[in-house]
């Protein structure tokens, strides 16, 4: 398979993967490893080598230079790579035991080696399946909360603030992100995707001017603050759970933007869910919304209060501001990620596996009248019992 020009790249097989883990000395044995791919995204490969007898296992993630889902047409970055292990290494000194363990990177060979999750389940599909995560809420609220204060200008000097701003610049991978989240889904684009019963509604959106100016002033929020380093691509995809442990993957998207960014596409994918499933279930989807954001602001004013290196979070009022900003840029942002995963070039499959296609669409329309009603009411929004209000308002729950 010949799919790269980068000098040195080679793409893994099962084969040389286990080759890899051997030369890494990752485990006490060579006899009896397996190896397989199980990457199921868009961007990457991902293999499972796993010792039958230790029962021990490790992932191998390696960089494709183009995206699955299109084809060589649409090369790609490898510096990804880099960024996710970065990423997951800077994460890991405020949120240790919320990200897996890097035992090895090649920036040449584009690979990330971690630590095998596999006894764990993604949360999208836990969702789809009903299962219920008590733990989730506390920590997503935590990861959120740690991660973004400590690689903030609250919590880091600005000198060392700009070099982690340089360390992580990530052009071509939220040149994606403004295309798929921000631009694309709001204007006839070949990328969009989506049913033909929903072609008045996504014509009509079209249309919404006033829609268009509320997503331009987010999209500026997304290309021009760089308040911490974000996950960038926190969806309910790029999170493994069960009821006691949580762990955030896949920052390749990672980059210093906006607060509320990481948040809004968390909540926007949680509510995503929650449009397909019967009334019943609806409330706990929306415990999880409300409890995230209890446990972000609690624990992030708590970090302010006690660590902050910015003299302003003294001043009455401050950390308020942040956070009701963060607040509002969530709110928002969930709106454009809502809208996007209904009708752009990916969409989920809480919403697409809705077998019955009366009750899909149904579900589809109500999600695109939720995201514009997120955008456009946002600056309502000063606590999280006004979004309570604003979601029980568009959609009966």
């Amino acid at each position: 398979m010949s799919i790269s020009t980068h000098a040195g790249y080679e793409p893994l097989t099962e084969n040389t993967a286990i080759a890899l883990a051997i030369r890494l000395r990752l485990f006490e044995s060579e006899n009896g490893l397996q190896s397989q791919e199980i990457g199921d995204g868009n961007l990457n490969l991902v293999f499972r080598i796993y010792d039958e007898k230790s029962k021990k296992g490790i992932i191998i993630k390696q960089a494709l230079p183009y995206a699955k889902v299109v084809g060589e047409s649409w090369p790609l970055t490898l510096k990804r790579a880099t960024i996710e292990s970065n990423a997951l290494l800077t994460t890991a000194n405020y949120v240790p035991n919320l990200v897996p363990k890097v035992y090895y990177a090649d920036e040449q060979l584009a690979i990330t080696v971690m630590e095998d999750l596999s006894h764990l389940q993604i949360l999208r599909k836990g969702l789809i399946e009903n299962r219920t995560y008590p733990l989730l809420a506390q920590h997503i609220g935590t990861f959120l909360a740690r991660t973004h204060f400590y690689t903030s200008d609250l919590g880091l000097s600005p000198q060392e603030k700009k070099n982690l701003v340089q360390k992580f610049s990530n052009p071509e991978l939220c040149k994606i992100t403004e295309d798929l989240v921000f631009t694309d889904p709001f204007f006839d684009h070949d990328t969009n995707q989506f049913e033909r019963e929903l072609s008045a509604d996504v014509q009509k959106l079209w249309e919404d001017s006033l829609l268009k100016l509320e997503v331009a002033k987010l999209k500026q929020k997304f290309l021009t603050q760089a308040d911490a380093l974000l996950h960038g691509d926190l969806h309910t995809g790029s999170i493994f759970a069960d009821e006691h442990e949580t762990k955030v993957i896949d920052p390749e998207f990672a980059f210093f933007g906006p607060l509320g960014f990481d948040s809004g596409q968390f909540i926007a994918n949680i509510l995503l869910n929650l449009l397909s499933k019967p009334s019943a279930k609806q409330e706990e989807l929306l415990n999880t919304v409300y409890q995230t954001w209890d446990v972000f602001e609690k624990t992030f004013t708590a970090l302010c209060e006690q660590e902050s290196v910015e003299v302003f979070t003294k001043v009455d009022g401050y950390v308020q501001f942040v956070i009701r900003q963060s607040l509002e840029n969530s709110v928002g942002f969930a709106g454009c990620e809502i809208i996007r995963r209904t009708i752009g070039l990916a969409h989920v499959a809480d919403l697409d596996g809705i077998e019955n296609l009366d009750e899909r669409i149904k579900a589809k329309r109500s999600a695109l009248k939720l995201g514009r009603e997120l955008i456009l009411n946002r600056s309502l929004i000063s606590n999280i019992r006004d979004l309570k209000k604003l979601i029980e308002n568009v959609y009966a729950v």
